[in-house]
């Protein structure tokens, strides 16, 4: 069984086909406009997206932005319009398929009959959204489905990569809500238009409001509300937002009535209790009302043993993307789990497409780079390389090198070119740490 995003502008026919798909024991949701399809759209994952390329309202296609996990949604278009196929498969790659109107059930049943294999993968997905068997994972699928079963608004707190977006559809999904999953990220709201972006506003509010919007509050009624990077919200809003969370009402800007909301809200940040306290980057009464359950999501060194379990899924979904069949090495997977993967999952996501990109099209296997560290790390290593107070240059100097030389296997090359300087040096400096 499916889930399917169905946008088509002929009432008739999305009335038909919504019939024909349930049929097929798919659960559809459906909307007659671009607009209607990208609130419903908004921060959800679909398997399939059904969608007319041309709407009275925009292009079809629109609708697609706001698909979360869009790389991994198959979709169709349905078009009177044959002569279009060439064209959007040049912008939009191989992940398209395509519906002549009239359609009959018979056309919509071969839609599904290539994503039979797509049933298995995501069964060993955990809520729909996550990957691992790990003690740290069973630790946090246990406080998800214990959340799940209130309304407590959460708090995820982990290292940058780790995932929290994927947690926050996770709780959702688990939680079975009437209404939608909205993600809205505090950090990137321009400051003059937070309120705007949260609680919504009428038409003529402020220069440029040339329509009544509705905030992420509204939008996110009987679901989800996902605030990353909450505690990059600027102080002086926080009282707006902490009065939301305690009378479950909004006010949209130029408006003189307010509305009830009702959503749970799933907050995120990569700062830990202590550096929210110390750095008061978010008020302690909001903090309360948001981290009314908080959870630490583990970063991937912590869960070695997920490694090989999230490269088949991430290699799944490119095989699936691309009409593809490679795979990797035992060796190159070893290489893989062995790393710490600072960046976390979202490293290891990047590092896995770049060398399916790079795949060796005689073998049809993966190719990794020689290197697999990436600039961000390199850095973050140079910063944080045994400086403490009381050490010596010479001290520091001598643990950048061995940690260096230990992150790169002891490629004495390789390290003297990491740390800029020449081979003879690097040989020198070893040397004199022998003598010591």
């Amino acid at each position: 069984m499916a889930q399917i995003l169905l946008v088509d502008d002929d009432l008739g026919f999305l009335e038909a086909t919504t019939e024909l798909l349930e049929l097929l024991q798919h659960t559809v949701v459906s909307a007659s406009t671009v607009e209607q399809a990208q609130r419903a759209a908004s921060g959800r994952s679909f398997d399939h997206v059904i969608l007319d390329l041309i709407m009275p309202d925009g292009s079809g296609l629109h609708v697609l932005d706001s698909i979360k996990n869009r790389d991994q949604t198959q979709v169709t278009l349905v078009t009177g319009h044959p002569s279009v196929k060439s064209i959007v498969k040049d912008l939009y790659g191989p992940n398209i398929s395509y519906l002549i109107k009239p359609i009959d059930l018979a056309q919509l049943q071969s839609l599904f009959e290539a994503d039979d294999d797509v049933g298995e993968a995501d069964a060993a997905l955990h809520f729909g959204h996550l990957v691992g068997e790990s003690a740290p994972m069973q630790k946090l699928y246990q406080m998800i489905e214990r959340v799940s079963q209130t309304k407590a608004n959460v708090l995820l707190m982990g290292e940058s990569g780790v995932g929290k977006e994927v947690v926050a559809s996770a709780i959702h999904a688990a939680s079975k809500p009437k209404g939608a999953f909205v993600p809205a990220n505090c950090g990137a709201f321009a400051r003059d238009l937070i309120s705007s972006e949260l609680f919504g506003h009428e038409k003529g509010a402020f220069t440029g409001a040339t329509h009544r919007k509705a905030g992420v509050f509204e939008l996110a009624h009987e679901g989800t509300l996902f605030l990353d990077e909450v505690t990059e919200m600027p102080i002086d809003q926080q009282p707006n937002l902490l009065r939301v969370l305690e009378t479950h009402k909004v006010t949209r800007l130029g408006a003189t009535s307010a509305i009830d909301v009702d959503c749970r809200v799933v907050s995120a940040t990569n700062r830990s209790e202590m550096d929210i306290a110390e750095q008061g980057c978010l008020r302690e009464d909001l903090y309360f009302r948001l981290a009314v359950f908080p959870i630490h999501i583990p970063p991937l060194r912590q869960r070695p043993d997920d490694i090989p379990m999230l490269i088949e899924f991430f290699l799944a979904g490119f095989n699936r993307q691309y009409k593809a069949s490679i795979a990797i090495d035992p060796k190159d997977l070893a290489r893989l789990q062995a790393y710490d993967w600072p960046g976390n999952v979202r490293e290891l996501r990047h590092a896995v497409h770049r060398a399916f990109i790079m795949a060796d099209p005689e073998t049809q296997m993966l190719v990794l780079p020689d290197d697999l560290s990436s600039p961000f790390s390199k850095v973050g290593d140079n910063k944080n390389a045994g400086i403490t107070v009381g050490k010596t240059v010479e001290d520091v100097e001598r643990e950048l090198i061995e940690s260096t030389l230990e992150h790169l296997g002891g490629d004495k090359k390789k390290a003297a070119e990491m740390l800029g300087v020449s081979l003879k040096t690097l040989y020198n400096r070893l040397n004199s740490y022998s003598e010591q």
